[in-house]
């Protein structure tokens, strides 16, 4: 069996731990990534007899890819909410 433990800290108002056996790498991940689990302490992946801090894994892999300035094409960013726009226009 396997499943993972998140350690959120809330300060004054204490801690809580969030396990769910359903929850799998990718949701935690999901969750993170999305703003659901904030003020992380850890989180545990327990596998068998076995604790490993995944905590730095998941949260790099959560992060939001870096993008530099270079790569953003503005000109098809504005051709395509022209077309957007277009879209919705009455005929």
């Amino acid at each position: 069996m396997q499943y993972f433990v998140v350690m959120i800290d809330y300060g004054r108002r204490g801690r809580e731990a969030v396990v769910d056996p359903e929850v799998t790498r990718r949701q935690v991940i999901s969750r993170v990534a999305s703003g659901e689990y904030q003020n992380i302490s850890f989180i545990h992946e327990i596998a068998e007899n076995s604790v490993e801090d995944v905590t730095e894994a998941i949260l790099s892999e959560a992060a939001l890819p870096q993008i530099s300035p270079e790569d953003i094409d503005i000109q098809a960013i504005r051709l395509d909410h022209a077309r957007d726009l277009r879209k919705h226009e009455r005929t």
